[in-house]
């Protein structure tokens, strides 16, 4: 391709995680290569309103875009910015000349449901665009908690117990349900939604006293929500990278602020500590290496995905937390850190992500070619 490749950053969504999406997106437009590619931005409100931004990138994580944004609709009332159903005429641009061009990739920088679990990646696969990151199934899969460990079990990877708890079962079942913690997980444990990411609406419940208000928080951003049980151990991270022959990074350890790697601790606080390479034994740091690819090919992931494991503390035993198909990208995130490690600077993983994206629509496309 002699011209640029023309690239749309999709930033902001509709879940909790709109403000985490807003400064991945600015940090990885900090990262491309204006002289590779010709950019393009589109923000995602709270209320699902699709904006063409075209501002300065220091405005996405003040939140001030939309007011540009909507200045910009203003005194332009042909654009087709709106919602979801007129997105596709978003994502087109027009030329010097005025003539409507379709870009050739999307990056999704969008965390969380409405985002990561799939919505966004049917229609763009409806539409037939390339994009970066995993495809609808994997998506969908990894977004649910409780999916992701059905699959995982099956493929013989260790994952934490935990009970499953709908939101209408709560205020009346709530007795049950704590005996249910005390026979089968045992206290502590971890009340989340199933399906959430950045630690969003995730309590430690130490006692069963606080159990209901956990719940209840959870709740408010699921339908199910999963009782974990609690693994002392260590936190470690890996980052895997391809498509059929994915390959893992370094792994990496986060030592957290607070009392687990929670919202604050991962984007607010900034005192969390990370360690890469992670001072461990060799022979376990090839598990958890083994272990990252093995669940990125059991759940058919694409591009990339960062894979969150437990070193348990009395056995050393590796247990798998959770697969993130499209983690945070900034300046403190730790997928770009371990590719960093690994060789691979943060431009150059912005370049294969987009290439990866590129080969992923070559051989999907081939499955609806007709002859």
């Amino acid at each position: 391709m002699d011209r640029k490749i023309r690239v749309v950053v999709l930033f902001g969504g509709q879940s909790s995680e709109h403000e985490v999406s807003r400064i991945s997106a600015k940090s990885v437009l900090e990262n491309m290569d204006p002289s590779r590619y010709d950019i393009r931005m589109i923000g995602i409100t709270k209320n699902g309103e699709w904006l063409r931004y075209d501002g300065d990138i220091k405005y996405l994580t003040t939140g001030e875009w939309e007011d540009i944004a909507r200045g910009r609709l203003l005194s332009e009332p042909g654009r087709p910015d709106g919602d979801a159903a007129t997105c596709l005429d978003l994502i087109a641009a027009r030329d010097s000349d005025g003539r409507m061009e379709t870009v050739d990739v999307v990056f999704p920088v969008l965390h969380g449901p409405n985002g990561e679990d799939g919505s966004v990646q049917g229609l763009l696969q409806l539409a037939g665009i390339p994009y970066v990151g995993c495809d609808i199934l994997s998506s969908a899969a990894c977004m649910d908690k409780e999916f992701t460990k059905i699959v995982l079990n099956q493929a013989g990877i260790p994952t934490s117990g935990y009970i499953k708890v709908y939101r209408d079962e709560i205020e009346g079942s709530v007795h049950v349900i704590k005996n249910m913690v005390g026979e089968r997980i045992g206290w502590p444990c971890f009340v989340k939604p199933s399906n959430a990411g950045s630690s969003v609406g995730v309590t430690k419940v130490k006692e069963p006293e606080k159990l209901l208000e956990a719940l209840r928080l959870a709740a408010k951003y699921d339908n199910k929500i999963l009782i974990e049980e609690f693994v002392e151990g260590r936190e470690l991270e890996c980052a895997v990278l391809g498509n059929r022959h994915p390959m893992a990074s370094v792994v990496g350890e986060i030592i957290p602020c607070n009392e687990f790697y929670d919202y604050n601790a991962k984007y607010l606080d900034g005192k969390s500590e990370t360690i890469i390479p992670a001072d461990i034994e060799p022979c376990i740091a090839e598990q958890i290496r083994d272990y990252a690819v093995k669940a990125f090919k059991a759940l058919e992931c694409s591009g990339l995905s960062r894979v969150d494991f437990f070193l348990q503390e009395d056995t050393n035993r590796v247990i798998l937390n959770e697969l993130n198909t499209m983690p945070g990208f900034t300046e403190i995130s730790m997928y770009s850190k371990l590719w960093e490690a690994s060789g691979i600077p943060y431009p150059e993983l912005i370049d294969r992500l987009i290439q990866l994206a590129f080969e992923k629509h070559e051989q999907s496309a081939k499955s609806y070619e007709r002859t």
